[in-house]
């Protein structure tokens, strides 16, 4: 009699614990992040509830409706404080949506909004908003001296040289009477060790200061009087 062969004993097939997952995101959109990772833990219930929230609120910003989308944005915030990772996502969105609803200011439209908005950018250390205010008004008007010598100004605050000493010399050119009020300008202290700067000053007599224009740079300060 053929001896019987025994078989392993079978093991009953592993119970698959069932898994609430979350709808397709759009694809028009960012997606949420995963419910769960390749090997993590299933994530707590009121991960999901964060979730659908924060869907509600991109789906807000998909509309333009800024208002409701931080609403609902800072609520995930509010209410699921533990849901950090979910938090990096949503103060992103929360960020492009509360710069949407701050009124933007009217842009500058005349030389003379511009030369001001330059000056006033000047005085608070935004160089390149000066230059890009002032670059407009070269374009229109080339031989405006206010505009190259404030040019020279903000070049000189980030370090360019070059470009400061070109805008001042023109701007000289122009109305020498710059010529005076760049010798006591301490915001272009930086060129003062440079043989083209002291050149440009020393290529004709200092003007006398009451001749120079009062509004000259409109209200601007040097820094050590700020």
């Amino acid at each position: 009699m053929a001896k019987q062969r025994s078989r392993p004993n079978a093991r009953p097939p592993a119970t698959v614990k069932a898994e609430r997952s979350l709808p397709a995101p759009d694809s028009s959109r960012p997606s949420a992040p995963s419910a769960r990772g390749d090997a993590g833990p299933i994530r707590r219930s009121g991960y999901f509830e964060a979730v659908a929230v924060y869907e509600r609120g991109l789906e807000a910003v998909q509309r333009h409706d800024y208002a409701t989308a931080i609403e609902l944005l800072e609520s995930v915030l509010r209410q699921y404080p533990e849901e950090k990772e979910l938090h990096e996502r949503v103060r992103l969105y929360l960020n492009i949506c509360q710069r949407q609803v701050v009124p933007h200011e009217a842009r500058p439209q005349t030389i003379e909004e511009r030369l001001y908005a330059s000056t006033l950018a000047i005085n608070g250390g935004r160089y390149d908003e000066a230059i890009s205010h002032l670059r407009l008004v070269r374009d229109e008007d080339p031989d405006n001296e206010h505009a190259l010598y404030m040019l020279a100004v903000a070049h000189t605050q980030r370090g360019e040289h070059a470009e400061a000493l070109a805008h001042l010399e023109r701007s000289i050119a122009l109305n020498p009477e710059n010529r005076a009020l760049a010798r006591r300008d301490p915001d272009l202290e930086p060129l003062r060790q440079d043989d083209a700067f002291r050149a440009a000053l020393d290529a004709a007599p200092m003007a006398s200061a009451s001749r120079l224009d009062p509004r000259r740079r409109g209200p601007v300060r040097s820094k050590s009087a700020r």
